[in-house]
């Protein structure tokens, strides 16, 4: 009976409850700049009476913890909290990233000896948002944009921006945004947040949307009527991104001049008729026929294609370094190769 009684105290403690501290947490990741809560319970040995609480960061085994609210780095960025069932907290607010540490809760009582500090503590990992995107993607194409974090936070739910304004037609599926059949208005500045922490968005990522010109339009300078003799410019513009930098200027069906504007200074009778501009078609790629060694004298045939929508009617041919067309149309038969 005398050593089952012994055997007792020595699992229980003299004073006959176990010592315990259990966090409810043993890791979180916290966003940087917001405001973490670890909380717990403990219980003591009965006939103590608790003097004093607090936490302390990475415990050295032999040496007493320093309590956290003395530090001069957590000085106004840290509260304590207990209550009468033995509940405990930690607020630490402002969090930056040497935060990262293992926070314990130590106790004291009105014994000396009798003293506990909860080992392993709360593992404390600090993260940043980031969007994580392609940075150019093309009209009618689709893009997922994901809000990054370094460590799991806790059930978060995620909030997307464009160029500050929350977006709420966009399919969002937990960390991604989804966009589906892309247009030059989804292009611009994308960043993401957290419910409650909206103030702690990430850096903002830029979109950018390629797509074919748009609203093509002549102007002509000078306006108004124009006479024999006189001269004009025709200009082409039209929204495109990139911007269209060399357009192909057409007199009704005919290729006249490439450029974005197309001048005539000394305007005759011939001149007169409908001018229109048409942008470059995308992949243009040009082949040759024969395609072996060509002597001189010797006919080729070249050949354009590309992929345009609509198709492509009326190419124009230009000798490299020339900005007059040498010909028109799908093919070019040069008088003889060399020319």
């Amino acid at each position: 009976m005398a050593l089952l009684l012994i055997l007792l105290l020595m699992t229980v403690g003299a004073f006959g409850t176990e010592w315990s501290v259990k966090y409810n947490q043993q890791e979180i990741c916290a966003l940087k700049g917001s405001t973490v809560f670890m909380n717990g319970t403990f219980t003591h040995p009965e006939g103590l009476t608790v003097n004093e609480t607090f936490w302390s960061i990475e415990p050295v085994p032999g040496v007493e913890p320093t309590d956290l609210s003395k530090e001069p780095v957590y000085s106004g960025r840290v509260e304590f909290f207990t209550d009468e069932q033995k509940h405990f907290s930690l607020k630490l607010s402002d969090v930056m990233e040497k935060d990262e540490h293992q926070f314990c809760f130590r106790i004291k009582t009105n014994v000396e000896k009798q003293r506990w500090l909860g080992q392993p503590g709360v593992q404390l990992r600090v993260t940043e948002l980031h969007v994580e995107a392609p940075e150019e993607v093309t009209e009618g194409g689709t893009a997922d944009l994901t809000c990054k974090t370094t460590c799991s936070l806790t059930d978060p739910t995620f909030i997307w921006y464009k160029n500050g304004r929350p977006l709420t037609t966009k399919t969002i599926e937990s960390n991604q945004l989804h966009l589906q059949t892309v247009s030059s208005e989804d292009a611009g500045s994308y960043s993401c947040a957290v419910r409650r922490s909206q103030h702690l968005r990430s850096t903002a990522h830029s979109l950018r949307v390629r797509y074919p010109p748009t609203n093509v339009s002549v102007s002509i300078s000078p306006s108004g009527e124009t006479v024999e003799g006189s001269s004009f410019t025709l200009t082409c513009s039209g929204d495109a991104n990139p911007p269209v930098k060399i357009y192909t200027w057409f007199k009704g069906s005919t290729p006249v001049a490439a450029g974005k504007t197309y001048s005539i200074p000394n305007i005759r009778s011939e001149d007169c008729g409908e001018y229109t501009c048409q942008n470059p078609p995308k992949n243009v790629s040009t082949s040759i026929s024969p395609s072996e060694h060509i002597l001189v004298g010797f006919s080729v045939n070249l050949t354009c294609s590309s992929d345009g929508n609509p198709p492509v009617k009326i190419y124009a041919w230009f000798k490299e370094g020339g900005t007059s067309p040498v010909g028109s149309g799908h093919s070019h038969r040069p008088l003889q190769s060399g020319s």
